[in-house]
């Protein structure tokens, strides 16, 4: 399968990311229904949000201009690469 060129189908991609984020936050919260839960929740997603923005866009734009991300796989790649040198 190709990379998604359609910009239709990369929201209509968006959108189902959306739609089962807020799907597991709901069934979550129906489950455990706390304020702390929540927050913990809010806390986790901020957090892993950031290090997603760090892995490609700090890295590539501020690190290491030469690093070309391809996924969550080639960024622990490229870590135990710079820890090699």
């Amino acid at each position: 399968m190709g990379d998604l060129k359609d910009p239709r189908l990369m929201y209509l991609k968006a959108a189902l990311f959306l739609v089962a984020g807020c799907a597991s936050l709901t069934g979550i919260l129906v489950e455990f229904p706390s304020v702390r839960v929540a927050a913990l929740l809010g806390i986790g997603i901020w957090s892993f949000c950031r290090l997603y923005y760090f892995a490609f866009y700090v890295i590539e734009k501020y690190i290491d201009p030469s690093y070309k991300f391809a996924g969550l796989g080639s960024f622990v790649a490229y870590l135990f690469r710079k820890k090699l040198r």
